[in-house]
């Protein structure tokens, strides 16, 4: 029986937590069309027969010098220190840039081993993906690579293979049925955000985030009561957060019912969304320290 930690890095957008759902066959991370979605380490446990791999969906690694974006920046390194084995995901849609050298720069100064994943394969051309190989070769000449499609579950078991084989013997730190260990409001506040991000364009998705001020139940009607509100940093942002006639807070709530609904199974839910605006809340050290984990 084996037993590992697994953190997994790379840009924005290279499909970190659409692998990391493909593996648990779970929605364990959230995904959109915007850079960073991921905010904090999330937690996704595979077990099979060989044992169990504990994965780290890190924030997509950025560089900037904004108080946000360095505080991301710290939770992927942090969580390489602690993994045992390291998935480095790479999208060789995009050129190698500055973002790309800096990770592989990181991982080569990191003592656990590194599984490179070139992803995207179906719609990569030959020249796009032999050129992620030289680029890994150049820089990481030590690590494992692979290649796959986490969005069509191609490739994935040779990535598994991979992990095992370089996964230390153990026991489960998990029960077999396990998926994730995140807590609860942060799994209802996560899906939350996703279908609210993935309404709106521009600069707002990065200035939204959601917490979940209570939930209820009501053993007489055997209803879950979620009561959360959706964080902007503008009243300008507000308006298009709720939309026309209250259409975009509809459609998020529409969005998210069912989701939520499955981590209560057999119980009725009601879902009360707000939305509020707190000034320039991604530079507020407090905010950042209660939602980053």
């Amino acid at each position: 029986m084996k037993c590992a930690t697994v953190a997994i890095i790379g840009r924005p957008s290279a499909g970190k937590s659409t692998l990391l759902n493909t593996i648990t066959e779970m929605k364990v991370s959230i995904t959109a069309a915007t850079p960073q979605t991921t905010r904090n380490a999330i937690r996704g446990i595979y077990t099979d027969p060989r044992g169990q791999l504990i994965f780290t969906d890190t924030p997509g690694y950025h560089l900037s010098d904004k108080t946000m974006n360095k505080r991301l920046q710290e939770t992927a390194i942090r969580t390489l220190e602690d993994s045992d084995i390291v998935l480095y995901i790479v999208d060789a849609k995009r050129p190698p840039g500055e973002e790309e050298k800096a990770i592989a720069q990181t991982l080569a100064k990191v003592k656990s081993p590194v599984v490179a994943c070139i992803n995207k394969s179906d719609i990569l051309t030959i020249g796009e993906h032999e050129g992620a190989k030289a680029f890994l070769a150049e820089q990481l000449p030590d690590s494992v690579v692979v290649t796959a499609s986490a969005k069509l579950d191609e490739g994935v078991d040779e990535i598994l293979i991979e992990l095992y084989k370089l996964a230390p013997e153990g026991e489960l730190l998990y029960a077999e049925d396990s998926y994730t260990d995140q807590p609860l409001e942060f799994r209802i506040s996560e899906i939350i955000r996703e279908k609210a991000i993935n309404l709106v364009t521009e600069e707002i998705p990065h200035a939204i985030y959601v917490t979940v001020e209570d939930i209820e139940h009501n053993e007489e009607t055997n209803t879950i009561w979620v009561r959360a509100a959706i964080i902007v940093e503008r009243e300008t942002q507000k308006g298009i957060v709720v939309g026309k006639g209250g259409a975009n807070i509809k459609k998020i709530r529409t969005g998210a019912t069912p989701e939520i609904r499955a981590i209560f199974p057999g119980k009725k839910l009601q879902l009360d969304l707000r939305v509020k605006a707190q000034d320039k809340w991604r530079n507020n050290a407090a905010v950042l320290d209660r939602i980053l984990r």
